[in-house]
Protein backbone atom coordinates (compact mmCIF):
# COMPACT_ATOMS: atom_id res chain seq x y z
CA UNK A 1 0.00 0.00 0.00
CA UNK A 2 1.22 3.42 -1.18
CA UNK A 3 0.40 6.42 0.54
CA UNK A 4 1.28 9.85 -0.53
CA UNK A 5 1.89 12.74 1.97
CA UNK A 6 0.80 15.93 -0.36
CA UNK A 7 1.77 19.43 1.08
CA UNK A 8 0.65 22.42 -1.38
CA UNK A 9 3.47 25.01 -0.39
CA UNK A 10 4.04 28.50 -0.51
CA UNK A 11 6.80 30.53 0.93
CA UNK A 12 7.72 27.42 3.64
CA UNK A 13 11.66 27.28 3.62
CA UNK A 14 11.27 27.71 7.29
CA UNK A 15 9.77 24.68 7.70
CA UNK A 16 9.49 22.22 4.93
CA UNK A 17 12.65 20.50 5.60
CA UNK A 18 11.94 19.40 9.22
CA UNK A 19 8.36 18.65 8.13
CA UNK A 20 9.56 15.71 5.67
CA UNK A 21 12.15 14.83 7.88
CA UNK A 22 9.64 13.61 10.82
CA UNK A 23 6.91 12.60 8.09
CA UNK A 24 9.79 9.32 6.53
CA UNK A 25 11.14 8.88 9.60
CA UNK A 26 7.99 7.97 11.22
CA UNK A 27 7.09 4.24 11.86
CA UNK A 28 3.56 2.73 10.21
CA UNK A 29 2.42 -0.34 12.39
CA UNK A 30 2.94 -3.13 9.99
CA UNK A 31 4.95 -0.98 7.48
CA UNK A 32 7.87 -3.35 7.39
CA UNK A 33 5.48 -6.55 6.33
CA UNK A 34 5.19 -7.09 2.38
CA UNK A 35 2.19 -5.22 1.64
CA UNK A 36 1.85 -2.79 3.94
CA UNK A 37 2.10 1.30 3.96
CA UNK A 38 5.01 2.76 2.08
CA UNK A 39 5.45 6.38 2.77
CA UNK A 40 6.24 9.36 0.32
CA UNK A 41 6.05 12.66 0.37
CA UNK A 42 5.04 15.36 -2.87
CA UNK A 43 5.62 18.70 -2.52
CA UNK A 44 3.22 21.21 -5.02
CA UNK A 45 5.25 24.51 -4.80
CA UNK A 46 3.64 27.64 -6.17
CA UNK A 47 6.93 28.73 -7.13
CA UNK A 48 7.89 30.23 -4.32
CA UNK A 49 10.29 33.56 -3.94
CA UNK A 50 11.92 32.14 -0.69
CA UNK A 51 13.37 29.15 -2.26
CA UNK A 52 10.92 26.59 -0.73
CA UNK A 53 10.98 24.52 -4.15
CA UNK A 54 14.99 24.62 -4.44
CA UNK A 55 15.39 23.53 -0.40
CA UNK A 56 12.87 20.20 -1.85
CA UNK A 57 14.67 19.69 -4.92
CA UNK A 58 17.85 19.35 -2.70
CA UNK A 59 16.35 16.72 -0.26
CA UNK A 60 14.58 14.69 -3.38
CA UNK A 61 18.39 14.66 -5.28
CA UNK A 62 19.04 11.75 -1.79
CA UNK A 63 15.69 10.56 -0.92
CA UNK A 64 13.24 9.01 -3.85
CA UNK A 65 10.71 8.77 -2.01
CA UNK A 66 10.02 12.94 -1.76
CA UNK A 67 8.66 14.76 -4.83
CA UNK A 68 8.58 17.73 -6.07
CA UNK A 69 5.52 19.55 -8.57
CA UNK A 70 6.47 23.25 -8.86
CA UNK A 71 3.87 25.41 -10.72
CA UNK A 72 4.57 28.97 -12.42
CA UNK A 73 2.11 29.05 -14.17
CA UNK A 74 -2.16 29.08 -12.65
CA UNK A 75 -1.24 29.19 -9.05
CA UNK A 76 -3.27 28.94 -6.02
CA UNK A 77 -4.27 26.56 -3.39
CA UNK A 78 -7.01 25.24 -5.29
CA UNK A 79 -5.08 24.40 -8.38
CA UNK A 80 -2.18 23.27 -6.38
CA UNK A 81 -4.23 20.44 -4.59
CA UNK A 82 -6.12 19.54 -7.51
CA UNK A 83 -2.61 19.21 -9.53
CA UNK A 84 -1.14 17.26 -6.46
CA UNK A 85 -4.12 14.93 -6.35
CA UNK A 86 -3.83 14.33 -9.88
CA UNK A 87 0.12 13.33 -9.83
CA UNK A 88 -0.61 11.24 -6.64
CA UNK A 89 -2.93 9.05 -8.27
CA UNK A 90 -0.72 9.22 -11.60
CA UNK A 91 1.99 7.45 -9.18
CA UNK A 92 0.02 4.82 -8.08
CA UNK A 93 -0.90 6.26 -4.71
CA UNK A 94 -3.61 4.00 -2.75
CA UNK A 95 -4.23 6.55 0.28
CA UNK A 96 -3.67 10.67 -0.64
CA UNK A 97 -3.40 12.81 2.27
CA UNK A 98 -3.59 16.29 2.03
CA UNK A 99 -1.39 18.82 5.06
CA UNK A 100 0.04 21.94 5.56
CA UNK A 101 3.51 22.68 5.49
CA UNK A 102 3.64 24.53 8.87
CA UNK A 103 3.42 21.95 11.69
CA UNK A 104 -0.46 23.20 12.51
CA UNK A 105 -1.37 19.26 10.98
CA UNK A 106 1.31 17.33 12.92
CA UNK A 107 2.86 14.64 11.48
CA UNK A 108 2.56 12.45 14.25
CA UNK A 109 -1.23 12.10 13.82
CA UNK A 110 -0.89 10.28 10.13
CA UNK A 111 -0.58 6.79 11.93
CA UNK A 112 -3.90 7.37 13.28
CA UNK A 113 -5.61 9.08 9.94
CA UNK A 114 -3.99 5.67 7.69
CA UNK A 115 -5.68 3.31 10.40
CA UNK A 116 -8.97 4.78 9.99
CA UNK A 117 -8.84 4.35 6.49
CA UNK A 118 -6.98 0.73 6.64
CA UNK A 119 -10.54 -0.05 9.00
CA UNK A 120 -12.92 0.87 5.88
CA UNK A 121 -13.10 4.89 5.54
CA UNK A 122 -12.98 6.84 2.39
CA UNK A 123 -12.21 9.72 3.53
CA UNK A 124 -10.57 10.76 7.03
CA UNK A 125 -10.71 14.20 8.52
CA UNK A 126 -7.63 15.17 11.57
CA UNK A 127 -10.29 16.86 13.75
CA UNK A 128 -10.02 19.10 16.24
CA UNK A 129 -13.90 19.34 17.44
CA UNK A 130 -14.27 15.71 18.02
CA UNK A 131 -13.39 13.98 21.20
CA UNK A 132 -9.64 14.22 22.56
CA UNK A 133 -9.23 16.93 19.62
CA UNK A 134 -8.18 20.78 20.66
CA UNK A 135 -7.76 23.68 19.07
CA UNK A 136 -5.37 25.27 20.78
CA UNK A 137 -2.59 28.54 20.36
CA UNK A 138 -5.34 30.88 18.37
CA UNK A 139 -7.13 33.87 19.52
CA UNK A 140 -10.17 33.36 21.20
CA UNK A 141 -11.26 36.06 18.06
CA UNK A 142 -10.10 33.32 15.56
CA UNK A 143 -11.33 30.37 17.49
CA UNK A 144 -14.63 31.85 17.24
CA UNK A 145 -14.65 32.81 13.30
CA UNK A 146 -13.59 29.14 12.58
CA UNK A 147 -16.45 27.79 14.89
CA UNK A 148 -19.07 30.41 12.87
CA UNK A 149 -17.86 29.23 9.71
CA UNK A 150 -18.42 25.38 10.48
CA UNK A 151 -21.99 26.04 11.74
CA UNK A 152 -22.45 27.85 8.40
CA UNK A 153 -20.90 25.37 6.48
CA UNK A 154 -22.78 22.78 8.08
CA UNK A 155 -26.07 24.69 7.71
CA UNK A 156 -25.61 25.28 3.97
CA UNK A 157 -24.41 21.84 2.86
CA UNK A 158 -25.80 19.64 5.43
CA UNK A 159 -22.47 18.35 5.58
CA UNK A 160 -22.58 16.17 8.96
CA UNK A 161 -18.79 16.13 10.08
CA UNK A 162 -17.68 18.33 13.18
CA UNK A 163 -14.43 19.90 12.04
CA UNK A 164 -15.47 20.86 8.05
CA UNK A 165 -12.55 23.20 7.77
CA UNK A 166 -10.07 20.53 8.44
CA UNK A 167 -7.40 20.61 5.96
CA UNK A 168 -5.79 17.46 6.95
CA UNK A 169 -7.29 14.80 5.04
CA UNK A 170 -6.57 11.44 4.14
CA UNK A 171 -8.83 9.95 0.84
CA UNK A 172 -8.85 6.48 -0.02
CA UNK A 173 -7.60 6.34 -4.35
CA UNK A 174 -11.31 5.55 -5.13
CA UNK A 175 -12.83 8.45 -3.28
CA UNK A 176 -10.74 11.11 -5.40
CA UNK A 177 -11.67 8.97 -8.71
CA UNK A 178 -15.59 9.36 -7.56
CA UNK A 179 -15.60 12.86 -6.62
CA UNK A 180 -14.09 14.05 -10.45
CA UNK A 181 -11.50 16.22 -9.79
CA UNK A 182 -11.98 17.65 -13.19
CA UNK A 183 -15.20 19.49 -12.29
CA UNK A 184 -13.81 20.97 -9.68
CA UNK A 185 -14.53 24.77 -9.53
CA UNK A 186 -12.55 25.91 -6.83
CA UNK A 187 -9.07 27.88 -7.38
CA UNK A 188 -8.50 29.24 -3.62
CA UNK A 189 -8.89 27.77 -0.21
CA UNK A 190 -12.65 27.14 -0.65
CA UNK A 191 -11.08 24.09 -2.33
CA UNK A 192 -10.98 22.18 0.96
CA UNK A 193 -14.96 22.58 1.32
CA UNK A 194 -15.72 21.52 -2.00
CA UNK A 195 -13.87 18.36 -2.06
CA UNK A 196 -15.61 17.52 1.36
CA UNK A 197 -18.97 18.15 0.02
CA UNK A 198 -18.44 16.43 -2.86
CA UNK A 199 -17.29 13.54 -0.73
CA UNK A 200 -20.63 13.79 1.01
CA UNK A 201 -22.62 14.10 -1.93
CA UNK A 202 -21.25 10.72 -2.91
CA UNK A 203 -21.70 9.40 0.18
CA UNK A 204 -18.90 8.19 0.51
CA UNK A 205 -17.63 7.21 4.24
CA UNK A 206 -16.57 9.91 6.35
CA UNK A 207 -14.60 9.71 9.72
CA UNK A 208 -13.02 12.31 12.24
CA UNK A 209 -9.95 11.15 14.40
CA UNK A 210 -9.25 13.73 17.26
CA UNK A 211 -5.58 16.14 16.44
CA UNK A 212 -4.65 18.92 18.46
CA UNK A 213 -3.99 21.73 15.94
CA UNK A 214 -1.29 24.51 17.56
CA UNK A 215 -0.68 27.39 15.14
CA UNK A 216 2.51 28.21 12.46
CA UNK A 217 5.41 29.07 14.48
CA UNK A 218 7.45 29.80 11.52
CA UNK A 219 6.43 32.02 8.39
CA UNK A 220 2.97 33.42 7.82
CA UNK A 221 -0.55 32.58 7.80
CA UNK A 222 -1.90 33.35 4.27
CA UNK A 223 -5.49 33.56 5.45
CA UNK A 224 -7.00 37.04 6.05
CA UNK A 225 -10.76 38.71 5.38
CA UNK A 226 -10.65 38.84 2.03
CA UNK A 227 -9.95 35.18 1.93
CA UNK A 228 -12.62 34.52 4.11
CA UNK A 229 -15.31 36.03 2.31
CA UNK A 230 -14.90 34.80 -0.86
CA UNK A 231 -14.46 31.13 0.55
CA UNK A 232 -17.60 31.86 2.57
CA UNK A 233 -19.08 33.19 -0.85
CA UNK A 234 -18.08 29.90 -2.82
CA UNK A 235 -20.48 27.71 -0.24
CA UNK A 236 -23.61 29.35 -1.60
CA UNK A 237 -22.53 28.78 -4.90
CA UNK A 238 -21.38 24.88 -3.78
CA UNK A 239 -25.34 24.60 -2.64
CA UNK A 240 -26.51 26.03 -6.12
CA UNK A 241 -24.91 23.64 -7.66
CA UNK A 242 -26.29 20.65 -6.14
CA UNK A 243 -29.62 21.56 -6.31
CA UNK A 244 -29.22 21.85 -10.38
CA UNK A 245 -27.48 18.52 -10.02
CA UNK A 246 -24.28 19.89 -10.95
CA UNK A 247 -22.11 17.43 -8.65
Amino acid sequence: MKTTIMIPTYNEKENIGRLIGEILALKIPGSAKPGKQELHVLVVDDNSPDGTSEAVAEIAKKEPRVRLLTRKTDRGRGSAGIAGFRLALKDGADFVVEMDADFSHHPRYLPDLIKAAEQGADVVLGSRFVRGGQDTDRSFYRQSVTKFAGVYVRTMLGVRVKDVSSGYRLFRRQALEKIGLDNIISTGPSIILEVLFRCAVKKLKIVEVPIVFIDRRAGETKLNWQTLAKTLMMVARFRAMKHLKQL
